[in-house]
């Protein structure tokens, strides 16, 4: 069936749904001009997967998919992309709903009837079973053992799980074919509850908002502690947050942008309602959405899911075990100097059965090794407060925290250093007369060289153009184009050096010392830096370019009093900050704290690798902790402020979207992409854009 309008072939904008309901929403699409100047096709694959061929093909260009589905999507036989995510008015948890007064908790659920979302679904499939694994709950070991479907059959007595093999199990419960479509009445949501409601299970694995207003006091959520609390109450009672769904396609940006444009230039139809197409919710998009996010080019689909999302997927695979396979965890080093510490400790690390405790993995910045241990192409590092709440914020834990203090290093106290501004004594700079000098920052997104200084200067100023306060600088990991490379060196060994505002210790000006090197050479008139830099790097101590300064020549500005001598930064700083923390995988936590007993804290070659030098030992981070509470209300707070400003988004700053992707902070999200990706905010398609191409076959396959 072909809705016509006159156009050529080549104009020819197609949509592809996974159930007729989907079908039957597409056709209606034309007459609210939603899809301008088109010749639609509509055709319906039942099967997700089979969208997701079409779309790797290129026969069909986009869908929206489960969290579950996004995983798929990403493996290396589709290699798809999330290029838009689903925006609610909270974070999206999945629960476990259960009649009232049933009588039983989440450790008494063997034996009983389930009802499911489907099979491979987030909240209704993945997290409930990986959860229920990783509790020892359901015994599976892994795919070696038996495929987990068997394990979850014997588990519960019967189930609806809609997807499974027919006759199984799985789809014992089951009202409709037990596919996974609308042809499935308990398919989805709303089915799986409706399951529960008509006494065909005992608890459905649902989202949050499933149950509706009228319905609340009847029915309870089971918590992970054993207990069970109001439906409203699924704050503290949820089994973890599930990632939104999101439209995914292939990798083409301009393609995306062409597909985002599509989907928010009309504001005649409502894309979130499924009212008028029959019983079904959730049609092409999920009727509780409230707009759509453009996420950045540098997210795939690890990096969407988040690390919490990837560890359950995973046990679905791997089972309940998380050991390090080799015995060794594998370390990301940064640049080319702190691999060659790296290789050195690694080869240090060899036991007696002659293997190594430390492998090495090697990449340019931070957020590429923040990749890599997502992609378990690496297993763990160390990064300074901000480099935590980015890593946070993917899912990725703190496990262990330098310790700057060795008398302490036993009795639990946490470790943190005091943020500073350093100037040269009676150059005449103060906080008062800051704006319009040069500025000399450890990096962008670094906690004492970014986070905090800026941080404060947007609440004294309340403006994001950080470039006109500081109007030339050298902050390593900027835009090379940006004021705030102007005063980097690179490594200062060739013109054009491609090192040059590198965030890497290649970048002579990076880091804390780099810092201060930078104000020493007369690139700055301030450094922001931690408050032992100086006495570090003078008075007979440090690198050679240190050997003759004198601290004495340097000082403090306080942001409420006149300037300081070096050693008064208790009482003249911008904050104390939380200390540095290797950070990892959750299902890693426990190796790598194992691992990590005997370290070595000083270099060789160059500042600060790897670890911080004046680090005296590593501290266990307690079981549990997440990055926010590790690094305390007061830093999320100034990192609440510091992320409006765009200057300082990291580019993995909707890195596992589906965790915390709200932030409490919504204006960060628009003043972002109003600054990246400002014609996609427009109501009129970019005619050039839109002309290059509709030369392609252009295509919406819809979950």
């Amino acid at each position: 069936m072909n809705i016509k309008h006159n156009l050529t072939r080549e104009n020819k904008l197609t949509y592809k749904a996974t159930s007729d309901q989907n079908v039957v929403t597409v056709y209606l699409i034309p007459d609210k001009t939603w899809c301008m100047y088109t010749l639609m096709s509509c055709w319906s694959n039942t099967m997700q997967c089979h969208c997701k061929m079409a779309n790797h093909a290129g026969e069909a260009d986009a869908i929206t998919l489960d969290g579950g589905d996004v995983y798929v999507a990403g493996l290396k036989n589709y290699a798809l992309q999330p290029i838009i995510a689903e925006d609610y008015d909270t974070c999206y948890y999945a629960v476990a709903v259960v009649k009232k007064d049933s009588g039983f908790n989440i450790n008494e659920l063997k034996g009983k009837r389930s009802c499911h979302t489907g099979l491979g679904k987030s909240a209704g499939w993945n997290i409930p079973i990986g959860t229920l694994v990783s509790m020892g709950q359901i015994q599976w070991t892994g795919t070696d053992d038996r495929p987990v479907e068997e394990a979850v059959s014997e588990f519960f007595s019967a189930s609806c799980v809609p997807g499974a093999t027919r006759g199984s199990n799985l789809c014992a419960q089951c009202k409709g074919d037990c596919t996974k479509s609308h042809s499935e009445p308990y398919y989805d949501y709303s089915g799986a509850f409706q399951c529960l409601v008509e006494n065909k299970g005992d608890v459905a694995f649902v989202k949050h908002v499933t149950v509706p207003e009228s319905e609340k006091a009847n029915y309870e959520l089971l918590c992970k502690d054993g207990t069970r609390k109001p439906i409203d109450e699924y704050k503290n009672c949820y089994l973890a947050t599930a990632p939104p769904h999101a439209v995914v396609s292939r990798k083409d940006t301009e393609l995306a942008d062409l597909i985002y444009t599509s989907l928010t230039t009309n504001l005649d139809f409502n894309l979130f309602s499924s009212e008028g197409y029959g019983d079904a919710k959730n049609l092409m998009f999920k009727d509780s959405a409230k707009k759509l996010v453009r996420l950045p080019s540098t997210i795939d689909s690890f990096l969407y899911l988040g690390a919490e999302y990837m560890s359950i997927i995973r046990s679905l695979k791997e089972g309940k075990s998380s050991s390090v396979e080799t015995g060794a965890i594998k370390w990301c080093a940064v640049g080319k100097t702190e691999t060659t510490k790296c290789d050195t400790w690694s080869i240090d690390s060899i036991v007696g059965d002659g293997k190594t405790k430390i492998e090495c993995e090697s990449a340019a910045t931070v957020e590429e090794c923040v990749k890599k241990i997502m992609h378990k192409e690496a297993d763990a590092m160390a990064v300074d407060g901000g480099q935590v709440y980015t890593a946070g914020k993917c899912g990725l834990i703190p496990a262990m925290v330098e310790q700057y203090n060795e008398g302490i290093s036993t009795d639990g106290s946490a470790s943190s250093y005091y943020a500073v501004g350093v100037v040269r004594k009676n150059s005449g700079v103060t906080w008062a007369t800051l704006q319009g000098k040069r500025s000399c920052h450890t990096g962008i997104g670094r906690t004492a060289g970014w986070n905090i200084p800026m941080g404060r200067i947007y609440k004294r100023t309340g403006s994001c153009n950080f470039n006109e306060f500081f109007p030339q600088g050298c902050a390593p990991g900027a835009d090379p184009t940006s004021s705030f490379c102007s005063q980097c060196i690179g490594n200062n060994k060739t013109v054009g050096d491609d090192t040059k505002c590198r965030a890497s210790s290649e970048e002579l000006y990076y880091g804390y010392a780099g810092a201060f090197r930078c104000l020493v050479d007369g690139r700055g008139d301030v450094a922001f830096i931690k408050h032992t830099i100086v006495p570090e790097n003078s008075d007979n101590a440090g690198p050679d370019w240190a050997k003759n300064l004198r601290s004495t020549d340097y000082e403090l500005i306080c942001p409420d009093a006149p300037n300081a001598p070096i050693t008064a930064y208790e009482t003249c700083n911008f904050a104390l900050v939380p200390a540095h923390a290797v950070i990892t995988r959750p299902e890693l936590r426990n190796d790598v704290v194992k691992i990590l007993q005997d370290q070595m804290f000083q270099s060789d070659e160059g500042k600060n690798l790897l670890f911080k030098d004046s680090t005296k030992c590593l501290q266990e981070v307690p079981s549990g902790t997440t990055y926010d509470q590790f690094l305390g209300p007061d830093y999320m707070t100034a990192m609440s402020n510091i992320r409006n400003c765009a200057e300082t988004v990291s580019g993995l700053y909707y890195c596992g979207f589906g965790q915390e992707y709200q932030d409490n902070n919504p204006t960060a999200q628009i003043q972002f992409f109003k600054t990246t990706h400002t014609h996609t905010h427009t109501h009129t398609l970019n005619t050039h854009l839109f002309s290059n191409l509709m030369s392609k076959r252009f295509s919406f396959p819809f979950h």
